[in-house]
């Protein structure tokens, strides 16, 4: 446990910084209930799923490839089915919904939990900067496509970052989605998560008037292989710093398992959680004018990709 979560208090639902995944879903039997989690291979998303298991729930985990999706549902404890999901690769998204809707079942909630962080160079993905094509359209199309399949009361849950606060001044560029115009790591990346937020915003106004809830989340800050593009010096700082200050990753999942299942967040949507409670977000993200825009905007995006 870091040093902080010794000292941070706790929000009004009781959970705070130092609780873990296991704590926020103590006593809770998800027995019957399905959930997928996308990149269950390593940290969060593997404790996402491993916690999940634990409780009951049949955890559909995706990872890059169905091997590694498989090997890491082999090593948690309950009823796991691991599919191929690669969020660059419209292909492989497009395989994963179809072999999610083959399987059958009813989805109780989505955690939109993988993503690339910090590419020190532009990098494209179908003619779009990579960390905006894996983080928001990857999702995006994977989200939409088993719209269908959730449940009347089904959660989505988006892992976004405080890090969105370093998005560009106008939120998204949408004349520079592909880096042409200048690339700066942590800004483009801002701009992923700040349209992480925007997505999970519109989507529970489009769930207004259903049972349907979608929310976005920081998860903290977590040494865990997210970090493993950035440039090396900032590993370094990583290393330092991680014993005093940085959450573990049983403590970096609390947040979005919580919003998965904990029934205190039953009937909550539109929001930005951090610590396992309602947080604010930078004042665009919650324009709803620009969260529409970019709804249309990845529409377009979507339809343009290759079959």
């Amino acid at each position: 446990m870091s040093l902080y979560s010794r000292i941070a208090g706790r929000g009004p639902n009781g959970f705070g910084y130092g609780s873990t995944a296991e704590e926020v879903t103590a006593g809770l039997s998800l027995a019957g209930k399905t959930i997928l989690v996308t990149g269950c291979n390593s940290g969060l998303g593997l404790e996402t799923m491993r916690v999940l298991a634990l409780r009951g729930a049949h955890v559909i985990g995706t990872s890059r490839t169905a091997a590694k999706a498989t090997e890491a549902g082999a090593t948690v404890t309950g009823q796991t089915t691991g599919l191929a999901c690669e969020l660059s690769d419209p292909s492989s998204v497009r395989a994963c919904v179809a072999a999610v809707k083959a399987l059958g079942v009813t989805l109780d909630a989505i955690v939109a939990n993988a993503g690339v962080m910090a590419l020190p160079e532009l990098t494209l993905a179908h003619g779009y900067e990579m960390q905006f094509f894996t983080n928001h359209v990857g999702h995006f199309m994977l989200v939409t496509g088993l719209r269908d399949a959730l449940a009347a009361d089904g959660r989505v849950v988006v892992v976004s970052s405080d890090a969105h606060r370093r998005a560009p001044r106008e939120g998204i560029q949408f004349d520079n989605l592909d880096g042409a115009k200048g690339y700066v790591p942590w800004a483009a990346y801002g701009q992923s998560k700040i349209a992480n937020l925007l997505f999970a915003k519109e989507l529970a106004r489009q769930f207004g008037g259903t049972k349907r809830t979608a929310n976005a989340l920081h998860p903290g800050v977590i040494k865990t292989n997210l970090a493993r593009s950035m440039n090396p010096l900032v590993g370094v700082v990583f290393a330092v710093a991680s014993p005093l200050a940085l959450k573990s990753i049983p403590e970096g999942a609390a947040t979005q398992c919580y919003l998965a299942v904990n029934p205190g967040a039953a009937g909550v949507s539109g929001e930005y959680f951090s610590h396992c409670n309602v947080a604010k977000c930078r004042a665009d993200a919650n324009d709803p004018a620009l969260a529409k825009r970019l709804w249309q905007r990845t529409e377009e995006i979507v339809a343009a990709l290759p079959g």
